[in-house]
């Protein structure tokens, strides 16, 4: 199903940039304001100024973030600080980290990818999307003609004829190392080898693939592409933008780490709160607790899975305690989500507390709930934010198992937006893919 194919890969030139950890970034979505200025100050070449560069008061049509992209990209090329690799390779990344205090790996195979609809079901979309994100990269692919970064996917190798290649290339020189990007390292292996490269594209050929971080660059790409055909006066052929970057991962590596996104609300008038508790106790059975010392030791013992009951934590509606809710009759809610989502979506602990507690109970429709809302991917964290009043009120969720990003992703269904976060993100800079 899917077209994977080898590219001459552009990256960092490890023979001028000594110290890649200084130019790489995070990808573009995660830039903070105080990050961005940050990066800007960590190297003179440091990838932020093409992937995400700064807003400026005297910005125009003709001189703005984009131009500024395309001009340091220009110039970085020309002054070979980016390179382009001479042989169409497929580049495996040793991706090393610390989570929760345990050191990991996963391992990545980074390669193109034929840009498909969605409805050919053969790249899989699992969550929903943000209009002025898709536009802003959209902005950067006319600027560039290039991914700057990967969108990451999921595939699986169950007879693990794909995870013996790249460890055959660790007896070979890597074509760079990177340590200590933020207690990350990278090890990349460029693999040049036809009959290896066959295998891959084999192995991967006859089934889809599961989009796990990029749904925005993906269905950028996609329109980039519509609008580059219907542009072009040539005969309709295969063009180098029919393509996409991708970072591929086994569904079933052990370094696949999943956050959940927990919600944190402010700016809500205080009625609505006082309201919430007893309109919760419609619906959920709810059970309350002190806060204890040890937040975190309590959270795990709380949220601990019991058979399959949905269980959500809330934090914000009574001082000093916890509530723990579960749905006493999915019949009940039923009716409250949208009709088209699958009764699999509904059981979803992203979907009770998008669809139920905040457009239901709080009236937070997705539209206003974004001016109220944030997101915290460590739930002691988001706990102590709310005590600290920094938020009104706190809900922690369960993290989301890959198969159930493959259960929802094969029926067609899409999660609501900001139901996971893929730990931790392929850094811009790392590899791109130049396409004019």
């Amino acid at each position: 199903m899917a077209d994977i194919r080898p590219f001459q890969g552009l990256h960092y030139n490890p023979s001028l940039i000594k110290d890649l950890a200084k130019v790489l970034c995070p990808p573009y979505d995660i830039i903070t304001p105080q990050l961005q200025q940050e990066l800007y100050q960590h190297s003179d070449y440091n990838f932020v100024r093409i992937e995400y560069g700064r807003e400026l008061p005297q910005d125009k049509d003709t001189f703005n973030k984009y131009t500024r992209a395309a001009a340091s990209f220009k110039d970085w090329l020309d002054r070979r600080i980016l390179v382009i690799d001479e042989s169409p390779s497929l580049y495996i990344d040793e991706h090393s980290f610390t989570h929760q205090g345990k050191k990991l790996q996963r391992t990545t195979i980074n390669c193109l990818v034929r840009l498909e609809d969605w409805s050919r079901m053969v790249v899989r979309p699992h969550e929903g999307t943000l209009t002025s994100a898709k536009s802003d990269r959209l902005n950067m692919l006319w600027a560039l003609q290039a991914n700057t970064s990967p969108v990451m996917s999921l595939y699986e190798d169950n007879g693990k004829e794909i995870a013996s290649i790249p460890k055959k290339q660790a007896h070979h020189k890597p074509i760079f190392q990177i340590s200590n990007v933020d207690g990350e390292s990278h090890c990349m292996w460029a693999i040049t080898d036809e009959q290896a490269i066959g295998r891959i594209k084999g192995c991967l050929a006859d089934q889809p693939l599961y989009i796990a971080d990029g749904h925005h660059r993906y269905e950028s790409a996609l329109v980039y592409q519509r609008e580059r055909h219907s542009a072009s006066t040539a005969n309709a052929g295969e063009a180098p933008y029919d393509f996409v970057l991708m970072t591929l991962i086994d569904i079933a590596d052990p370094g696949l780490v999943i956050l959940p996104a927990h919600r944190l609300l402010r700016g809500m008038e205080q009625s609505a709160l006082d309201d919430l508790l007893a309109r919760l106790d419609t619906f959920f059975n709810v059970k309350d607790y002190a806060i204890k010392k040890d937040i975190k030791s309590q959270i795990n013992t709380l949220l601990t899975d019991d058979g399959d009951e949905t269980k959500l934590l809330l934090c914000g509606l009574k001082p000093g305690h916890l509530q723990v809710i579960s749905v006493r009759d999915f019949r009940e809610i039923r009716p409250m989500f949208p009709a088209f989502h699958s009764e699999f979506y509904q059981k979803l602990d992203v979907s009770i507390v998008d669809h139920v507690i905040l457009e239901e109970l709080l009236g937070l429709s997705h539209e206003k709930a974004g001016t109220f809302l944030d997101y915290s991917y460590d739930a002691e964290t988001a706990i102590k934010r709310v005590l600290n009043q920094e938020y009104q009120l706190g809900i922690i969720v369960n993290p989301i198992k890959p198969a159930v990003i493959k259960t929802i992703a094969d029926s067609g269904d899409r999660m609501p937006r900001k139901s996971t976060y893929f730990y931790p993100k392929v850094p811009a800079g790392l590899l791109s893919y130049r396409f004019d």
